[in-house]
Formats: C-alpha cells, structure tokens, sequence
C-alpha cells in the first residue's frame, strides 16, 4: 500500500482519538487561531515548507506552521545530523507575539566517560582476567571443570608463561586468585565454566555498564524540542542545514537532423536535476530550490560534552583571615532595570512562484499537427518531435545573491528512501556540428562533437550529457560550468570517416654571433612544424575540424597567424574537409635561444662561414683569430718547456745508471775517470736546464695571465 501524505495520517490520528480535524494546526498564510484556542492543539511538529540543496553537500530545510499557545516543537532528526541544526539553526516567531524560549535536547555524553562512571570499568575494552583482576575484595561463585563450585573473595589476578601444544610455544594464560574458606586458591581461567558476581550491587553496575554500551550502539535518532511561548495562532519558522547528498544534473542535446548544422543552428538542450530524499521523512508538496553555488561548510563536534583535563593541586594552608566590614561606596546605587526589547516583523514577505507563461497559439497548433501525424503513421521520430514533446521545464532559473538557483515552479513530493528526476530546462542553444583532434590525446581519427554556445540565459552546471543526433543516440559526452554566452566543445564518439597524418619537422637556424665578456654568444632560431592532414572517406557530408593543437609558451606562432580561439593549454585552430578530399594544415612555431659558448673552443672554418653569411662581424672574427694567435703562443712556450723537462729527466736517468756502474769498478781505473769528466759535464748541464725551465714556467704562466685578461675584457658585437 502507497505511503500516505503526512497530513493525512495526521488528520486520520486525530479522528481515532475523537478531536475534530479542524483542530489541526493551520497551515501557513492561514488565519490565526482564536486567542483563547486550547494549548494542547499546538503542533509537535511543524511541516517541512522549503527545501534548499547545494552542490557541497549540504541542504537547508525551512518548517513553518501555527502553533497553540506555549508550544513545545519536536524534531526528530539522526543522532549524526545533530551537530549541524546546532551550528545553523534559526527560530522565528513571525507573529511578533511570543518567545522562543530555548531549544532542548538529550546531552551525549562520551562513552568512554559514561562507562568509567561505573563500579566496573568498561571504557577501555578489558579482557575477562583484567575487569575480574579490578574487582578485587568482592566475592565470586567460579564453577570449574567437572562442576567443581569455588567461592571466595578476589585477592588479584596475573598471566603465567606456560607451553602450549606440540611445539611447546610460550603463551600467556590467565590465573585468578581467591581467598576461600580453606585458604587461597589460584584458578586457571580457561578451565572456568561459570563465573558469578555475589555482591549485587556490582552485579547492578555491570549489567548497567552493558545497557550503555547497547543503548550507543542503537542510538541512531534525537529529538530537538524547541519551547516557545505566547499566545496560540503564532506562524513560526525553523530553518537548519544539514549533510544532504549533492544534487546532480543530467542533460539531453538533440542536434537537428538536416545534415550539417552551420553556425549558429539551434539544437535542444533538455536538462534534468537528480534529487535523492536520503531522510526519514516524507517530502510532502514541499517548495524545492536547487543552487548552484557551493557555500563554505564544516563539520563540528557540538553535540558532544567536552571536558578539559585540569590539575590536581594540594589544598593550600594559609592563616585564617579575620573578617572585614566594607563601607558604602558615595556613587553607589542599585542597577536601573532594564526594557525588554523584543524585534518585532512590521510585515512578512509572501512567497509566490510565477507560472510559466502559456505556449503561443502556432507553437500549440504545430503540436497538434505532429501528433495527428505520429498516430497516423508509424513513422520514425525525428529531432522535431524529440524537442516538441519533451518533459517541459518545471523550474524557473535565478539570481539569488551571488548564486545561480533553479526554483521548481510546483510543490515536490518524494517519499523518503527515494529518488526523483525533476525537468529543469528545455531551451534551444546555439550548436554546430564539427570534428575534433586533439594531438595530446594522438589517435588515427578526430572525435565528432558539437561547438555548443549557451545562448540561453541559464547557468548550465557539470553533467553528463546524452547526445541525439535527430532522435538516434549518437553518444555521450560531459561537459563543465557553461555560463550564459560561454562556448564548449564536446566529443560524443569517433569520426571513423576522418584520417589524420601527422608530420613532424624541425630545424635550427644560427642567426648572430657575438662576444660578451669573453663569452661567445650564439643566437639561434629554432623552429618546429607540425602538418595535419586530414582524409575524408565519406563522399556525402563534409567536415568542420577543429584541431587543438599543444600551446608552448616557450614558442611564438608563425602560422596560421591567428588561431580561432585559444585555451590556457592549447591552441584551436579550425579547417573546411569537403566530402571525400584531402586537407592540410602546417602550424609553424619559433623560438629564438641564446647558447653561450667557449670563444677559444668554437670551430675556425664554421666561424669563417658564418662571417661570410653575415652572422658574424669582421671584428669577431679578428678577435677570434687574435685569441687563436695568443693561444699557439702559450702552446709554443708550453712545447718548449716540456722538452727542456724531458732533457733533464733523461739526464737524471742517465746519472743514476753512471753512479751505478762506478760503484763496481776501482777509482784509479781510465773508466772511472771517464764517467767523473760525464757527470761533470752533465751537472753543468742540468744547472742551466733548471734555470731555462723556471724561466720556461714563467712565460707560460705569464702568457696564460695575458690571454685570461685579453678575454674576460673582450665584448664584440
């Protein structure tokens, strides 16, 4: 059997209990009720008028009806929703007459708190051994193995090291204590078969300690009661937000079928939002507003007791203090007492939804016609009856501050637990037929797709999007935030008609060469072509490309000089494909690099070419040429010195195997004479070497010196 409205099974309540339905709360706009109307008609509840859903999560519900007098307004809401109706909530006595006097609910108190507060200790989750070993002093009644019965007083309890099974490991097994009437007894745990507590007072607490824990598992709903008082026949109002799933949109683009859309061709775009009541209420003929906008919201613990740990200080001991009389201050005098000062409204806003206006008299009789066709003929629908006898849109879309919102035009109603598709728009845009490419994403083929302009006056909202091509599917595509007059592609399926080749070339183009500082600086130009050719195999239709190319900030575009529009990651450029030809487009981009490089290091022969080009200067090719000259220099002296280097090593040699061989032959002999005259005349040698080499270390270092400063002071252009 259907659920039935709330109101109903409300009146069908009251009937039973013999009070007559006119007694019933008035609804909003209502008259008010006779002053002297009974208290006890105050609602305990009043009717959700306007739900509110944002797409961060949250929902903001408003409840409005008249209450009797000194009314108590119940709100049963889930224990997790209450954190948020205490940050956001919002009373409101209409009438101006009454008080809101507070608002009510049960305290949480935190488990662990609650279970700590008992005579057993829960809150940490302790095994058997450890809550009996707590427990010390108290009597017990342990039925063992065999149905052995041992009653004592718990002295304490422990864990023994024991082996256990065939590998003879370690195990911790738990031993219980008892002073009993034959002395104390040590009791091995898991031979216990029962354990019963004697002293009933404990027995109490635990059973207590238990209830909690059940009662927390189960505690899934709260009431939140707010008192009021004042005369019977106030309007009031409560307003709060709380976690609500985000509303979705869904759309439908139906592209004519005649062929190729040129620009500016209207397609139909039918949108739909996706509502979910996730409550445990029924939404009965409730006003519903779906925002687009995405307030800052946060979750905070107010529900929750919290308690700040504080020290423990010793009592302090100070000497008693005698007493003292006070005398009258001269100003002093007792407080004035102050007005009550109550906001009163001085008026209440209606609320009013307009209508949407009346189809015209052609646009009626045109629907007319096309469904006197389709019942005459079993034909095939078409874009036109797609557009004609869609689900008309039941939201007016606004400006609400600085969000966009679609206001349902009629009272919703969703039963809780479930789910609704709401029309919300059903407008012609503006959509022209084309196929994309996009090199990041490569492919043998371009993705057909749709250029689609927001030529209505709506906020068009992330979704996925069904595209019908006439009234056949033709694919799904998805699309991002389109404000009113702002462009999009989409890509709906592959365009396996068009091929694409690409080619790629580059080349580097020496442009200047100059000296700064020594340094030799060489500015190049490099540039990089991509050509894309496109080959239609479909003899009938032609296409529009649009091709997205990468865009490189580091590169400048030479051509095409101008692209048809431009994203922060690429460039779009567009290309007419007639029906089965061919069709290419070259995009050439430059770049302009300076490449520092060693003046001495660089290639003579290059250098003399590029000066004849005119890429380098007669005088930077004369200070090449003069640091060329400089550097021969230093290797001439450099060559130099390494021979005189390699005479005195040899000589060195030479002396070591003579005054080798003269250890072995007598002084007075010819020979030994011989090598005396040698080593004479090779140690005047060796003097004169030793001399021209620091001389030769000198010069190299010197002409070294004079070539780093010839350089370092070295700028031409």
């Amino acid at each position: 059997m259907s659920r039935l409205p709330v109101r109903t099974r409300l009146a069908a309540l009251v009937l039973l209990a013999g009070v007559p339905v006119a007694a019933l709360a008035q609804a909003p706009g209502a008259t008010p009720r006779a002053a002297g109307a009974d208290a006890a008609d105050a609602a305990d509840e009043l009717p959700i008028r306007r739900i509110t859903l944002y797409r961060s999560g949250v929902g903001g519900f408003e409840r409005r009806g008249v209450v009797g007098a000194d009314a108590r307004i119940q709100l049963r809401v889930r224990t997790e929703q209450v954190n948020d109706i205490l940050k956001s909530m919002v009373v409101l006595d209409l009438s101006g007459q009454g008080r809101i006097d507070n608002v009510a609910y049960g305290s949480k108190e935190p488990l662990a708190r609650r279970l700590a507060s008992f005579g057993i200790d829960l809150s940490d989750e302790p095994a058997l051994g450890t809550i009996l070993a707590r427990l010390r002093g108290t009597p017990v009644t342990m039925t063992m193995q065999g149905g052995i019965t041992i009653t004592g007083q718990i002295i304490g309890g422990e864990v023994r090291m024991q082996a256990q099974g065939t590998a003879q490991q370690l195990v911790g097994v738990p031993y219980l204590s008892l002073l009993t009437p034959t002395g104390i007894q040590t009791l091995n745990l898991l031979d216990a078969r029962a354990i019963r507590i004697d002293d009933p007072a404990l027995k109490t607490e635990l059973e207590m300690a238990l209830a909690a824990l059940a009662e927390h598992r189960a505690d899934r709903t709260k009431a939140v009661e707010i008192v009021t008082s004042g005369p019977p026949g106030r309007e009031i109002h409560v307003g709060y937000i709380h976690e609500m799933p985000v509303w979705k949109v869904s759309y439908r683009l139906v592209l004519p079928d005649t062929g190729p859309s040129p620009r500016g061709a209207a397609a139909s775009v039918q949108g739909w939002a996706i509502v979910e009541n996730t409550t445990d209420g029924d939404w009965n003929d409730v006003r519903l507003s779906l925002v687009s906008g995405r307030p800052v919201s946060f979750t905070m613990d107010l529900y929750q007791p919290l308690y700040i740990e504080r020290p423990d200080l010793p009592v302090p001991q100070v000497a008693a203090a005698l007493p003292r009389l006070y005398e009258l201050s001269a100003g002093e005098r007792p407080m004035d007492a102050m007005a009550d000062a109550r906001a009163r409204f001085a008026a209440r806003r209606s609320e009013s939804v307009a209508g949407r206006p009346a189809a015209p008299a052609a646009a009626e009789a045109r629907a007319f016609e096309l469904g006197k066709a389709l019942q005459s003929a079993d034909r095939m629908l078409g874009a036109e009856e797609m557009t004609e006898f869609a689900a008309r849109a039941a939201a007016l879309a606004q400006e609400s501050g600085e969000v966009f919102q679609y206001e349902i035009d009629a009272p919703v109603t969703i039963e809780r637990q479930r789910s609704a598709m709401l029309p919300i728009i059903n407008q012609g845009v503006a959509a022209r037929r084309v196929s994309i490419y996009s090199r990041s994403e490569g492919g043998q083929h371009p993705m057909r797709g749709v250029d689609l302009t927001n030529t209505t006056s709506l906020q068009l909202l992330p979704g996925p999007v069904a595209v019908y091509d006439g009234a056949v599917y033709a694919g799904d595509a998805q699309i991002g935030h389109v404000s009113p007059n702002d462009s999009r592609l989409l890509s709906y399926a592959v365009d396996l008609e068009t091929a694409v080749l690409l080619k790629d070339e580059s080349s580097v183009n020496v442009q200047r060469l100059r000296i700064v500082s020594g340094v030799l600086l060489q500015t190049q130009q490099y540039r990089r072509t991509v050509t894309y050719e496109f080959t239609s195999k479909d003899a009938a239709r032609g296409r529009t490309l649009v091709i997205e190319h990468p865009r490189d900030t580091s590169m400048t575009l030479v051509k095409p000089e101008k692209p048809a529009q431009e994203t922060p990651a690429n460039y779009r450029f567009e290309l007419l494909l007639e029906p089965g030809q061919t069709a290419s487009l070259p995009v050439i981009e430059e770049r302009t690099d300076r490449v520092s490089l060693g003046l001495l290091d660089f290639d003579h022969p290059t250098l003399l070419r590029y000066q004849k080009e005119g890429k380098a200067s007669e005088a930077v090719l004369k200070a090449f040429q003069d640091g060329q000259q400089r550097r021969a220099a230093i290797a001439d002296a450099e060559r130099r010195l390494a021979d005189l280097e390699r005479e005195q090593a040899s000589i060195s040699e030479d002396q070591n195997r003579i005054r080798s061989n003269m250890a072995s032959i007598d002084r007075t002999s010819q020979l030994y004479t011989r090598y005396m005259q040698k080593l004479t005349e090779q140690e005047t040698r060796l003097e004169e070497l030793i001399g021209k080499i620091r001389e030769g270390r000198d010069e190299v270092a010197r002409l070294k010196q004079a070539l780093a400063d010839f350089v370092s002071r070295l700028t031409v252009e």
